[in-house]
């Protein structure tokens, strides 16, 4: 709660430069991370060029660049904080926000975007950004989830562009030149940005501002973008042929294929993380598999892409075929490539439990993570050494991977690697029936949410009980689906066009509408709460009777 003593929404033209800071590169307390949050006072005036104060050291990942040069906030801020974690008094103070500038009276509700604004005699710098927290700001004041709550409350700071580089002291007057867009002070941007997300019409004027930077006009644009793609009719799954340009024997069960498409397609995803690719066999199977890499960076997938494929005991077709039938130079048609893995982007360190093939799911998401200096682990689980595939991919942070070789008798303690998971991390599991039942129980035993861990199953039970559907926007259809199919299977032969994609119940792109009726929920894509109005067609069964929307 804002202190109800200080006008926050009282107009701005004349402040106080009350505090200048900077920073070297500095590694975080308990965690695995270089920050430059930890910024010192200045005493003497400072120059201030198009990157920022001289000396002052940036994680690009998150900060710094031509938009975000100088990092302002507002001191009146902090007795509020204090006020609301007691706890952690003593963190709260000026400079805990990593801030630049500190200032008395300037805050997000009379700040707007594209502010040109005087420092002292020389300086002028241009509102740019609101400050977009990240997971370090959890590690800075220790409050778990933390980070969220300053955007909620619109108390993240702001950036600027540097318009004229100048020197700055302690004590110099700040005043406002321009103000081209007072409808959109900082706290109204954070309302769309955060909160109102899906306001087409907010997000169509705020991504039309171009004195925003392009972190958050970006965001707005994409919105604009997606939304206009979502009011197009629903086209069937495309299938393009995608060539294949290698193929390698990467352990005795494990292939690697990499993809390359015949035609580039510059709709096709470039960075998808954790994603999945379709492919339609010679056949005519279909069957999903992890890209392990792509065209961009190694993170990205485009046109082209790479998967890892096991020849599974028990294969009902799919990788047997592939592991006996497809070869350099053939052609496969590739439908539908989509990402399931929802990465924890406000948790400090990020724990994989991954058994056999199961390593390809996560791949591309721990080199990006690795690449953005969040703390990693990796237990790797094998039946042999020689069954660990792709340690070569994983050579930026191979003191962080713990391989597991059952015929050495090396097992891996599930339950003591969640109990001892360091704090404000996310676990994420890959791996055979084994592996993911001790995991779930794990993570139950020790209290962990549903935002705390994803699970990535690459096979799932989809029998049980037959039961009946009704399909009430289909004109009340009824279907039934027996014992040994999924709902998803009998849906689509009689509406061809359900969308789908993993198929093991990880991504959440076969989600339907539930009307009515008891489920048998399934898969690991839906949240709690939207298990009551909505099913997994791909794996979830019905109990008895149920009603459903397509």
């Amino acid at each position: 709660m804002l202190n109800p003593e200080v006008n926050w929404a009282s107009p701005f033209q004349t402040d106080k430069l009350l505090e200048i800071r900077s920073s070297g590169k500095k590694k975080m307390p308990g965690i695995n991370a270089m920050s430059g949050i930890d910024k010192q006072l200045l005493s003497s005036p400072v120059k201030v060029g198009k990157l920022g104060i001289e000396g002052d050291w940036h994680d690009l990942t998150f900060h710094g660049g031509p938009d975000k040069a100088i990092l302002g906030y507002c001191s009146t801020h902090y007795p509020d904080w204090r006020k609301s974690y007691p706890e952690r008094a003593d963190k709260f103070v000026p400079g805990g926000f990593g801030e630049n500038f500190v200032t008395a009276h300037m805050n997000e509700r009379n700040v707007c975007i594209g502010d040109i604004i005087q420092f002292g005699d020389s300086l002028q710098l241009q509102v740019s950004l609101p400050r977009q927290p990240c997971y370090k700001l959890n590690h800075r004041f220790s409050l778990k989830n933390f980070a969220p709550t300053t955007y909620k409350t619109s108390r993240t700071g702001w950036y600027y562009r540097v318009v004229r580089e100048g020197t700055v002291g302690v004590g110099d007057e700040v005043r406002l030149v321009e103000r081209k867009w007072p409808d959109w002070t900082i706290e109204r941007v954070q309302e769309y940005l955060h909160r109102d997300t899906a306001n087409h019409e907010m997000n169509e004027k705020l991504a039309a501002i171009e004195a925003m930077g392009d972190e958050s006009r970006g965001m707005f644009k994409r919105r604009v973008a997606k939304a206009l793609r979502k009011a197009e009719p629903q086209a069937q799954e495309v299938w393009r042929k995608f060539r294949v340009v290698s193929r390698k024997q990467e352990t005795p069960q494990i292939i690697s294929l990499q993809f390359e498409a015949e035609e580039v397609d510059e709709e096709l995803p470039k960075a998808l993380l954790g994603a999945h690719a379709r492919l339609r066999l010679g056949n005519g199977l279909i069957r999903t598999y992890s890209v392990v890499s792509g065209d961009e960076e190694g993170v990205g997938i485009g046109n082209k892409f790479e998967l890892g494929v096991a020849l599974e005991e028990g294969s009902r077709g799919g990788s047997r075929y592939i592991h006996e039938n497809v070869k350099a130079g053939d052609t496969i048609e590739v439908g539908r490539i989509t990402t399931d893995v929802k990465h924890g982007m406000m948790s400090s360190n990020h724990v994989y439990v991954v058994g056999g093939i199961g390593i390809t799911a996560f791949i591309a998401i721990m080199n990006k993570v690795h690449q953005i200096n969040y703390s990693l682990e990796l237990h790797y689980a094998v039946r042999t050494a020689e069954e660990a595939a792709f340690l070569d991919r994983l050579e930026a942070f191979r003191d962080r991977v713990k391989v597991y070789d059952k015929t050495k008798g090396e097992r891996m303690d599930i339950p003591n690697i969640v109990k001892t998971l360091p704090w404000n991390s996310k676990l994420y599991v890959c791996g055979p029936p084994r592996i993911m039942d001790a995991a779930k129980a794990a993570v139950e035993a020790n209290g962990l949410s549903h935002d705390e861990v994803h699970y990535e199953a690459f096979t799932a039970d989809v029998s049980g009980d037959p039961f009946e559907a009704v399909v009430a926007n289909k004109d009340d259809k009824k279907i039934k689906v027996g014992e040994d199919e999924s709902l998803l299977e009998v849906l689509r032969r009689e509406f061809p066009d359900v969308p789908s994609s993993c198929e093991v119940g990880n991504c959440g792109t076969c989600k339907i509408t539930l009307r009515s009726g008891q489920v048998d929920h399934r898969g690991s894509a839906l949240e709690p709460e939207e298990q009551k109005t909505h099913m997994l067609s791909c794996v979830s069964r019905g109990i008895g009777r149920i009603v459903v929307e397509v």
